[in-house]
């Protein structure tokens, strides 16, 4: 069976609901358009999935050429206009001080009014965005094999949706767990290059519906059972991450080779 690509997965803002796409542009700082903008709380600090669940119900729409960004709230509402750049702020990012840009918009009170509690939608100052690993972690990848061995872990027939793992790759024609072993050799990707660094460590998000961020499942007790001891880069791991070394375009479909 040969590798393919079998999902795309981005989203604009981090801690939104993931979205499938057909095709994404690599540049050399990621996909452009995936985790551009971030939110923070009343002292600066990230906001992610795990602190207010209910974001994962929120769904953006972000064009990179057109700048303009929409917000589709469960209710129906939807807020949409142009980012403009406001004062530069230094972000608490994961324990890490990140430059960010305040936006002038309706996003903001939007996010507030819905979540319940202050808060405030930034754009990433760095060209990889916001992603969780900065330059090294602009791309990240998971087979459907890994996803259907959790599965059976967990004891649910899979594989399990590969929104859960908020993954930019989805790939198909491996055993379980492949990827772990592709650390620091490119991998082919469509037309593009990508060169893995490190596994992904896992958190709670797993455990949530990817579209109300609810609990559903205990992805983590799953990965324990058969991940707790093994040598990663990071505990509990499940995928992979890494940087984009040749940009290109990348559609569902496209083979994927070591290079």
């Amino acid at each position: 069976m040969s590798v393919r690509v079998s999902g795309l997965l981005v989203t604009p803002v981090k801690a939104l609901r993931i979205q499938r796409r057909d095709a994404v542009t690599l540049e050399r700082g990621g996909v452009p358009e995936n985790r551009r903008f971030f939110i923070i709380d009343g002292k600066d600090r990230l906001v992610n999935g795990n602190g207010l669940t209910t974001l994962q119900a929120v769904v953006a729409e972000y064009s990179h050429e057109q700048r303009e960004l929409t917000l589709r709230f469960p209710d129906g509402r939807t807020v949409s206009g142009h980012p403009a750049g406001g004062p530069l702020i230094a972000a608490h990012f994961h324990g890490t001080a990140v430059p960010a840009v305040a936006l002038d918009g309706p996003w903001s009170d939007a996010l507030s009014e819905y979540a319940g509690t202050p808060i405030r939608l930034v754009e990433s100052g760095l060209r990889c965005g916001a992603v969780d690993r900065g330059r090294t972690g602009t791309v990240s990848l998971i087979s459907r094999g890994t996803l259907e061995r959790v599965a059976a872990a967990a004891g649910v027939e899979g594989p399990l949706d590969d929104r859960r793992f908020r993954m930019l790759f989805e790939i198909d024609g491996v055993e379980a767990h492949a990827e772990d072993e592709w650390l620091d050799r490119p991998l082919r990707i469509g037309a593009a290059v990508i060169t893995l660094r490190g596994h992904v460590g896992r958190c709670a998000i797993t455990t949530r519906d990817p579209d109300t961020g609810t609990r559903d499942l205990d992805t983590l007790r799953a990965l324990s059972k058969y991940r707790r001891d093994l040598e990663t880069t990071e505990p509990l791991a499940c995928g992979v991450y890494g940087e984009v070394t040749e940009p290109g375009v990348v559609r569902v479909g496209d083979p994927v080779a070591l290079v």
